[in-house]
């Protein structure tokens, strides 16, 4: 799996976004890129957040999060600084986190007939 193209030619951008929803398919990345949306980190303080998943197993999401161009990391002294990369991560995280309180308004009618009336209750 190569880097997401920060910036895909348009024929490249469903793919680009698919890629990106996929990688963020597990729960533990997610939880990842949210830390990281806060600001960089070192494994050390994803290992202190995370508390009973090991090291090796965050180690791995964190490379393949890298590795897909999500994040990236510096070294400082021994330590690996993680930090974001790909700039629609925290549109993502910022809409995982927002609270719905309502359904969308149903229709009022069929959008090619124009004519009907939606029943008001959902089919099941």
């Amino acid at each position: 799996m190569g880097a997401i193209n920060l910036k895909p030619a348009a024929e490249n951008i469903e793919r680009s976004r698919i890629e990106l929803l996929r990688l963020m398919g597990h729960p533990l990345r997610v939880e990842i890129l949210e830390k990281l949306s806060e600001g960089v980190k070192c494994v050390s303080d994803l290992e202190e957040f995370f508390g009973e998943t090991s090291q090796p197993n965050i180690s791995q999401h964190l490379g393949l999060l890298r590795r897909a161009g999500l994040i990236d990391y510096y070294m400082d002294g021994r330590l690996r600084c993680y930090y974001l990369v790909h700039p629609a991560v925290p549109d993502v995280i910022k809409i995982l986190k927002k609270k719905y309180v309502e359904d969308l308004e149903p229709p009022a009618c069929c959008p090619v007939t124009k004519t009907g009336k939606y029943p008001g209750g959902r089919r099941r």
